[in-house]
């Protein structure tokens, strides 16, 4: 019988996050080559959502709940995991490259003894199932094109906005309840409290549009400009590594090799220079617009649109229009 094709489906505050529903549509792709199911792994407790979302993208929805499954921790995860995996051998294993997906799949993975790869920018699979991959090496600076070896599963996490998202309308997973029993005194981690920042936004990672500016915004209080603009797109809020060693934003805003590596839909680069390791952690963006005061500025090499001028005059004049076009 041909092995399964698996995607840890991640959640937050009772909903899946995007990065699974793309994953899941990309194995229903290769589950067209292979003949082989799809199956999303659902861990948690109160999933009833969570569950009813997941049904038109999977055969199958494997769903293991227990209280000491939420919020996340990588030994609870582990223990409910690791049983499931070596009782029915998956082909293949995938997850988000998120905090997540990059904490827990390297434990995975040793466990069983297989193959792992992170931060991976595109895969594909033959009739055998066998999967390539594709992912970035030293900062980003060459991609490597990988296949894994004869043990199973086959493991990776992949950056968001990797696939599109399909739904299948025609397409009604089986819910399979997993018996998921855990020992309290086995889990080292305990979360007791998350706090959530005021007026945060969707994580600069998990954004179809991030906004970013760099020195050239001058100082914190003026990042309300940037911060309105975010808003009228929906967008999430990013900086460069000068801006956060200033101390004007916080670290988890932080776009480039000493920060996150982000896969936007749409980029937006204000008074950023392009300095290579902010430049590391936007390879993946679909589409970038940068604008600077100075026409030598390198983000302009690695922009699809530029603008020669002045932010200060540029993201107001943009917000009013942006805000006028979308109300209409």
């Amino acid at each position: 019988m041909a092995k399964e094709i698996w995607v840890l489906a991640e959640h937050q505050e009772g909903k899946v996050k995007g990065i699974t529903f793309e994953l899941l549509s990309g194995s229903i792709e290769f589950s067209k080559q292979t003949g082989q199911k799809v199956a999303a792994i659902l861990l948690g407790s109160g999933l009833e959502e969570a569950t009813k979302s997941l049904i038109p993208f999977a055969d199958k929805i494997y769903l293991l709940e227990n209280p000491l499954l939420s919020p996340y921790t990588s030994d609870a995860y582990e223990s409910a995991l690791l049983p499931l995996l070596k009782e029915h051998e998956p082909s293949i294993f995938l997850g988000g490259a998120t905090s997540t997906g990059k904490d827990l799949f390297p434990r995975l993975a040793m466990h069983l003894e297989t193959g792992y790869a992170p931060d991976c920018t595109e895969l594909s699979v033959n009739e055998e199932g066998r999967l390539t991959i594709k992912r970035p090496l030293f900062g980003g600076k060459v991609f490597a094109e990988m296949v894994f070896s004869e043990a199973r599963p086959q493991m990776a996490t992949v950056r968001n906005h990797t696939f599109l998202i399909r739904e299948n309308p025609g397409r009604s997973a089986e819910v399979l309840p997993i018996p998921t029993r855990l020992d309290p005194s086995s889990l080292k981690k305990r979360v007791i409290h998350l706090e959530k920042s005021p007026g945060a936004r969707l994580d600069i990672t998990e954004a179809d549009i991030v906004v970013a500016a760099g020195r050239g915004i001058k100082g914190p209080e003026n990042f309300k400009l940037i911060e309105d603009l975010a808003e009228v797109l929906n967008a999430s809020v990013g900086t460069t590594r000068a801006v956060v060693d200033e101390g004007w934003r916080d670290l988890k805003d932080q776009i480039g090799k000493s920060g996150k590596n982000i896969s936007a839909r749409l980029y937006m680069a204000f008074g950023i220079s392009g300095a290579i390791h902010h430049i590391l952690g936007i390879g993946t963006c679909k589409t970038i617009v940068a604008v600077d005061t100075d026409p030598n500025a390198l983000i302009f090499n690695y922009a699809d649109y530029g603008i020669v001028g002045d932010l200060f005059k540029i993201v107001p004049a943009l917000t009013e229009e942006l805000k006028r076009v979308l109300a209409s």
